[in-house]
């Protein structure tokens, strides 16, 4: 596996950069903004292709990477179903798995610090945003933060985890880099409580002062969706209203770029095709699958997605390959909800 701990000292920041072999998949943990040209160029010199963005949580203390590396990678961003962020490509809850190629983490929904928390959990180690942090516990007094709840998080779920399981937070201030659940249960002194009212008792008396960034942060960071009003302008977008009557029309194919377990959990669309995103290009280049059937039988491409995000990148990645006639149902899955559509099990 390929696994690089990347640093921005301003935000005391950790990213993780993970792949299974180079010349694969990648996916990122918690970027920063201002590192986005050093992860990439790491990217490059690793022969890896981006494809999924995470955040652990909406953080207070830097503006997110996310939304520059979907602009300059069309990776597939993803946070948890509790975000406040306006658009991320992927919403996960607790129970699903976290997947690129060769490797799958498993989700848990931590929340405590604040109520958008997700830890990933592979079989040697975890990543605990700043629920678990080294020594330390993150604050629970913004964000609908909840010292109950960040204890449940922490007792009932993260030091359930083996002894020797590593644990990689989204920050530290000290230097420390890596701990292991067996040393945060002997040593972290804010785990050290008797009951769950001495731990909130503890959290509720730290006296800090906010992040500096956090007036600029969290409203930033609740902006990282791709503006699909570019490509409705172009004419490429039709709304969920409209989409329900292309059902069963024999001159449009829908096509669903979601992952297997966001079909099974949500629904498709009856009747449409499954292509997903990470194997788009190989599909609309001439000789695959979507291209043959757009330039065969002349159906237009109707692609969607969760929120749009996927589907919107999908329609110019298909214009940018000559399918003139393809666009997507803006807002995805979502959108055909709130407008009533069928949806097959």
């Amino acid at each position: 596996m390929i696994f690089r701990q990347l640093f921005d000292q301003t935000s005391g920041t950790y990213t993780y950069l993970l792949a299974s072999r180079r010349g694969g998949e990648a996916m990122i943990v918690d970027p920063v903004i201002e590192k986005v040209d050093r992860y990439l160029q790491l990217i490059r010199e690793l022969d890896l292709k981006l494809v999924k963005a995470v955040d652990t949580h909406l953080h207070a203390d830097h503006i997110t990477g996310l939304g520059a590396l979907r602009d300059k990678t069309h990776c597939i961003t993803v946070m948890g179903e509790q975000t406040k962020a306006d658009v991320v490509s992927m919403r996960l809850a607790d129970g699903d798995k976290l997947t690129i190629e060769g490797l799958s983490l498993d989700v848990i929904y931590t929340p405590g610090h604040t109520d958008d928390s997700y830890s990933f959990v592979m079989p040697d180690r975890v990543f605990t945003g700043d629920t678990l942090l080294i020594r330390g516990t993150g604050r629970t007094d913004f964000q609908n933060g909840d010292a109950r709840q960040q204890y449940d998080s922490i007792f009932n779920r993260l030091l359930k985890l083996p002894d020797a399981t590593l644990v990689y937070p989204a920050h530290d201030y000290k230097g420390d880099t890596v701990s292991t659940i067996g040393e945060e249960k002997a040593f972290n002194p804010r785990l050290q409580v008797t009951s769950i009212e001495q731990y909130v008792d503890l959290m509720a008396n730290l006296k800090l002062g906010n992040p500096k960034m956090m007036d600029v942060a969290v409203p930033a960071n609740m902006k990282v969706g791709l503006h699909q009003e570019e490509i409705a302008r172009r004419g490429w977008a039709v709304s969920a209203d409209d989409a329900l009557s292309l059902i069963g029309k024999p001159d449009a194919a829908l096509v669903d770029l979601r992952e297997s377990n966001e079909r099974e959990r949500h629904g498709t669309i009856p009747g449409s095709l499954h292509v997903p995103y990470p194997t788009l290009q190989e599909s609309i280049r001439t000789g695959g699958m979507l291209h043959e059937l757009a330039k065969a039988t002349g159906r237009r491409l109707v692609f969607y997605c969760a929120f749009g995000e996927r589907s919107a990148m999908a329609v110019q990645a298909a214009q940018d390959a000559g399918l003139a006639s393809a666009c997507h149902i803006q807002g995805g899955i979502d959108a055909w909800k709130r407008a009533s559509g069928p949806l097959a099990r």
